[in-house]
């Protein structure tokens, strides 16, 4: 087969950021003693929400007493609260179509792989799938798209429009995110007229051998560079959000860590804006596929990824997936995340055409939490999180820069904390579980207690009232 080539220019930043003689000579220190002054001034400068350079990223993945790596939780934790506070956005995924060009050797869906099932749904399909997420109550999906000639930028869009004119009864999908193939400056352009909201490429890993053996060089995919400088482009046709991620165990995840860290320093100088969000996904079994489990992450260094992030990039959205169990998604939940996915079902069809158990030959990957919406609602209120379905600032403009100038100083929970408790209150009323009503007007309640006694609380409490009483939606601030 012909080397599939990428002929479109690259951003104007276009460059190799991650200097591999640099970064493990970074991690060289890993297994020696961190002097504790040290750490302590690397957390202090994380604590003033100023993002960390990559060496002092690399003091927090070297710190590897039990003590140290106790005040790097307890920091993250602390952060996550005076950035965040308690909230938790929630999303859900929409598999629209597996066929691929790429051979990833990792993934269900490579085009060597016979076993799986192929598909792309149809416009009636997708309304369908729509339907039954509305049914549920979610408003936020990613789209997800295997590499083809057939998913084109145009294509995209039009699945886009066809999901923001779906309403069943209260339901309506507000946000859709995409995650698909990097893109030319045009390609984005079309796919941001539909509405979108952030585009997500994951880099998978930084390491040049790694993705050069995982992605063999006559795929599309195999271009290093096309993929590293996707998000560039992506912001220089103006989707002002992006996300970044890369999928631990093909390579030492504390290289990878620094790797994301690069990315997002790049982003900031070239374009005065990071990555909206980072993903940090494990390795997961998928169907007809045989792990290399060399650089596999356990449970403590992934809990230690986490943390580090968390603190190395204090204003960026972590997202959790549902590739992670239940009780280790409700553990690391403290350390910094910021949005999850919940009824996540990633078959082809799989909101619809399925049941409560995984069909394996129609997933990328297997799932480790497969509870639905309300069940992960109702933990996240008994655990006093306030679940958010919010999507203001995607619609206010408080997106890219402007997202930054309003999340900088703190201004952002202003706004947030009220929005997250209308689409709470909205989630209550349309579609939870009885158990899950109570646990949340608990917490509304708790939260409206918090709040100063003044103009901003007092419309607030009108809100949740018309909300509850005139069967009003969509109020937000």
């Amino acid at each position: 087969m012909a080397i599939i080539g990428n002929e479109n220019k690259l951003s104007e930043s276009a460059r190799d950021f991650i200097d591999e003689a640099d970064l493990p000579g970074l991690l060289a220190g890993n297994g020696s003693t961190v002097d504790d002054a040290r750490l302590d001034d690397v957390i202090a400068k994380s604590m003033a929400k100023d993002p960390l350079s990559l060496e002092e990223t690399a003091v927090l993945l070297a710190a590897d007493s039990p003590g140290q790596v106790d005040r790097i939780y307890d920091a993250a934790r602390q952060l996550k609260r005076d950035v965040y506070g308690n909230r938790i956005v929630l999303f859900a995924p929409l598999y629209i179509g597996n066929d691929c060009t790429n051979d990833c050797t990792y993934c269900a869906f490579r085009r060597s792989n016979k076993e799986v099932i192929r598909r792309t749904l149809s416009m009636d399909d997708i309304r369908s799938q729509v339907e039954a997420l509305e049914n549920h109550g979610h408003k936020r999906l990613i789209l997800v798209f295997g590499e083809h000639p057939r998913y084109t930028p145009d294509y995209i869009a039009e699945c886009v429009r066809q999901i923001y004119a779906v309403r069943v009864g209260q339901g309506e999908i507000r946000r859709v995110n995409i995650n698909a193939a990097p893109m030319d400056h045009a390609g984005y352009a079309a796919v941001k007229a539909a509405g979108i909201g952030t585009y997500q490429i994951f880099q998978e890993t930084y390491h040049r051998e790694t993705y050069g053996k995982v992605h063999p060089s006559n795929t599309r995919k195999g271009d290093y560079m096309w993929r590293l400088d996707g998000v560039a482009r992506a912001i220089e046709a103006d989707c002002d959000d992006v996300g970044i991620g890369a999928l631990f165990g093909l390579y030492d995840w504390r290289y990878e860590v620094l790797g994301l860290v690069a990315h997002g320093l790049h982003l900031y100088k070239h374009y005065n804006v990071g990555p909206h969000t980072i993903s940090f996904p494990r390795l997961r079994p998928a169907h007809g596929v045989s792990l290399d489990e060399s650089y596999m992450v356990d449970d403590e260094n992934f809990k230690r990824l986490v943390a580090t992030l968390r603190l190395a990039v204090p204003y960026t959205g972590m997202i959790l997936t549902a590739r992670e169990p239940p009780e280790l998604r409700r553990e690391i939940m403290a350390f910094g995340v910021s949005q999850i996915d919940a009824g996540s079902r990633i078959e082809l069809g799989g909101y619809t055409e399925v049941g409560d158990a995984q069909v394996v030959d129609r997933e990328q990957f297997e799932l480790g939490d497969i509870r639905s919406l309300d069940e992960v609602m109702r933990e996240l209120l008994v655990d006093g999180y306030t679940p958010s379905f919010c999507t203001a600032c995607y619609r206010l403009g408080r997106t890219g820069e402007n997202f930054m100038e309003f999340a900088i100083p703190g201004f952002i929970q202003q706004m947030c904390t009220p929005n997250a408790l209308t689409t709470l209150c909205e989630y209550l009323v349309d579609y939870a579980s009885e158990e899950t009503r109570a646990a949340g007007e608990k917490l509304i309640e708790e939260e409206l207690d918090k709040l100063p006694d003044n103009k901003r609380k007092a419309e607030l409490m009108d809100r949740l009232r018309r909300i509850r009483e005139n069967d009003e939606r969509d109020l937000y601030f």
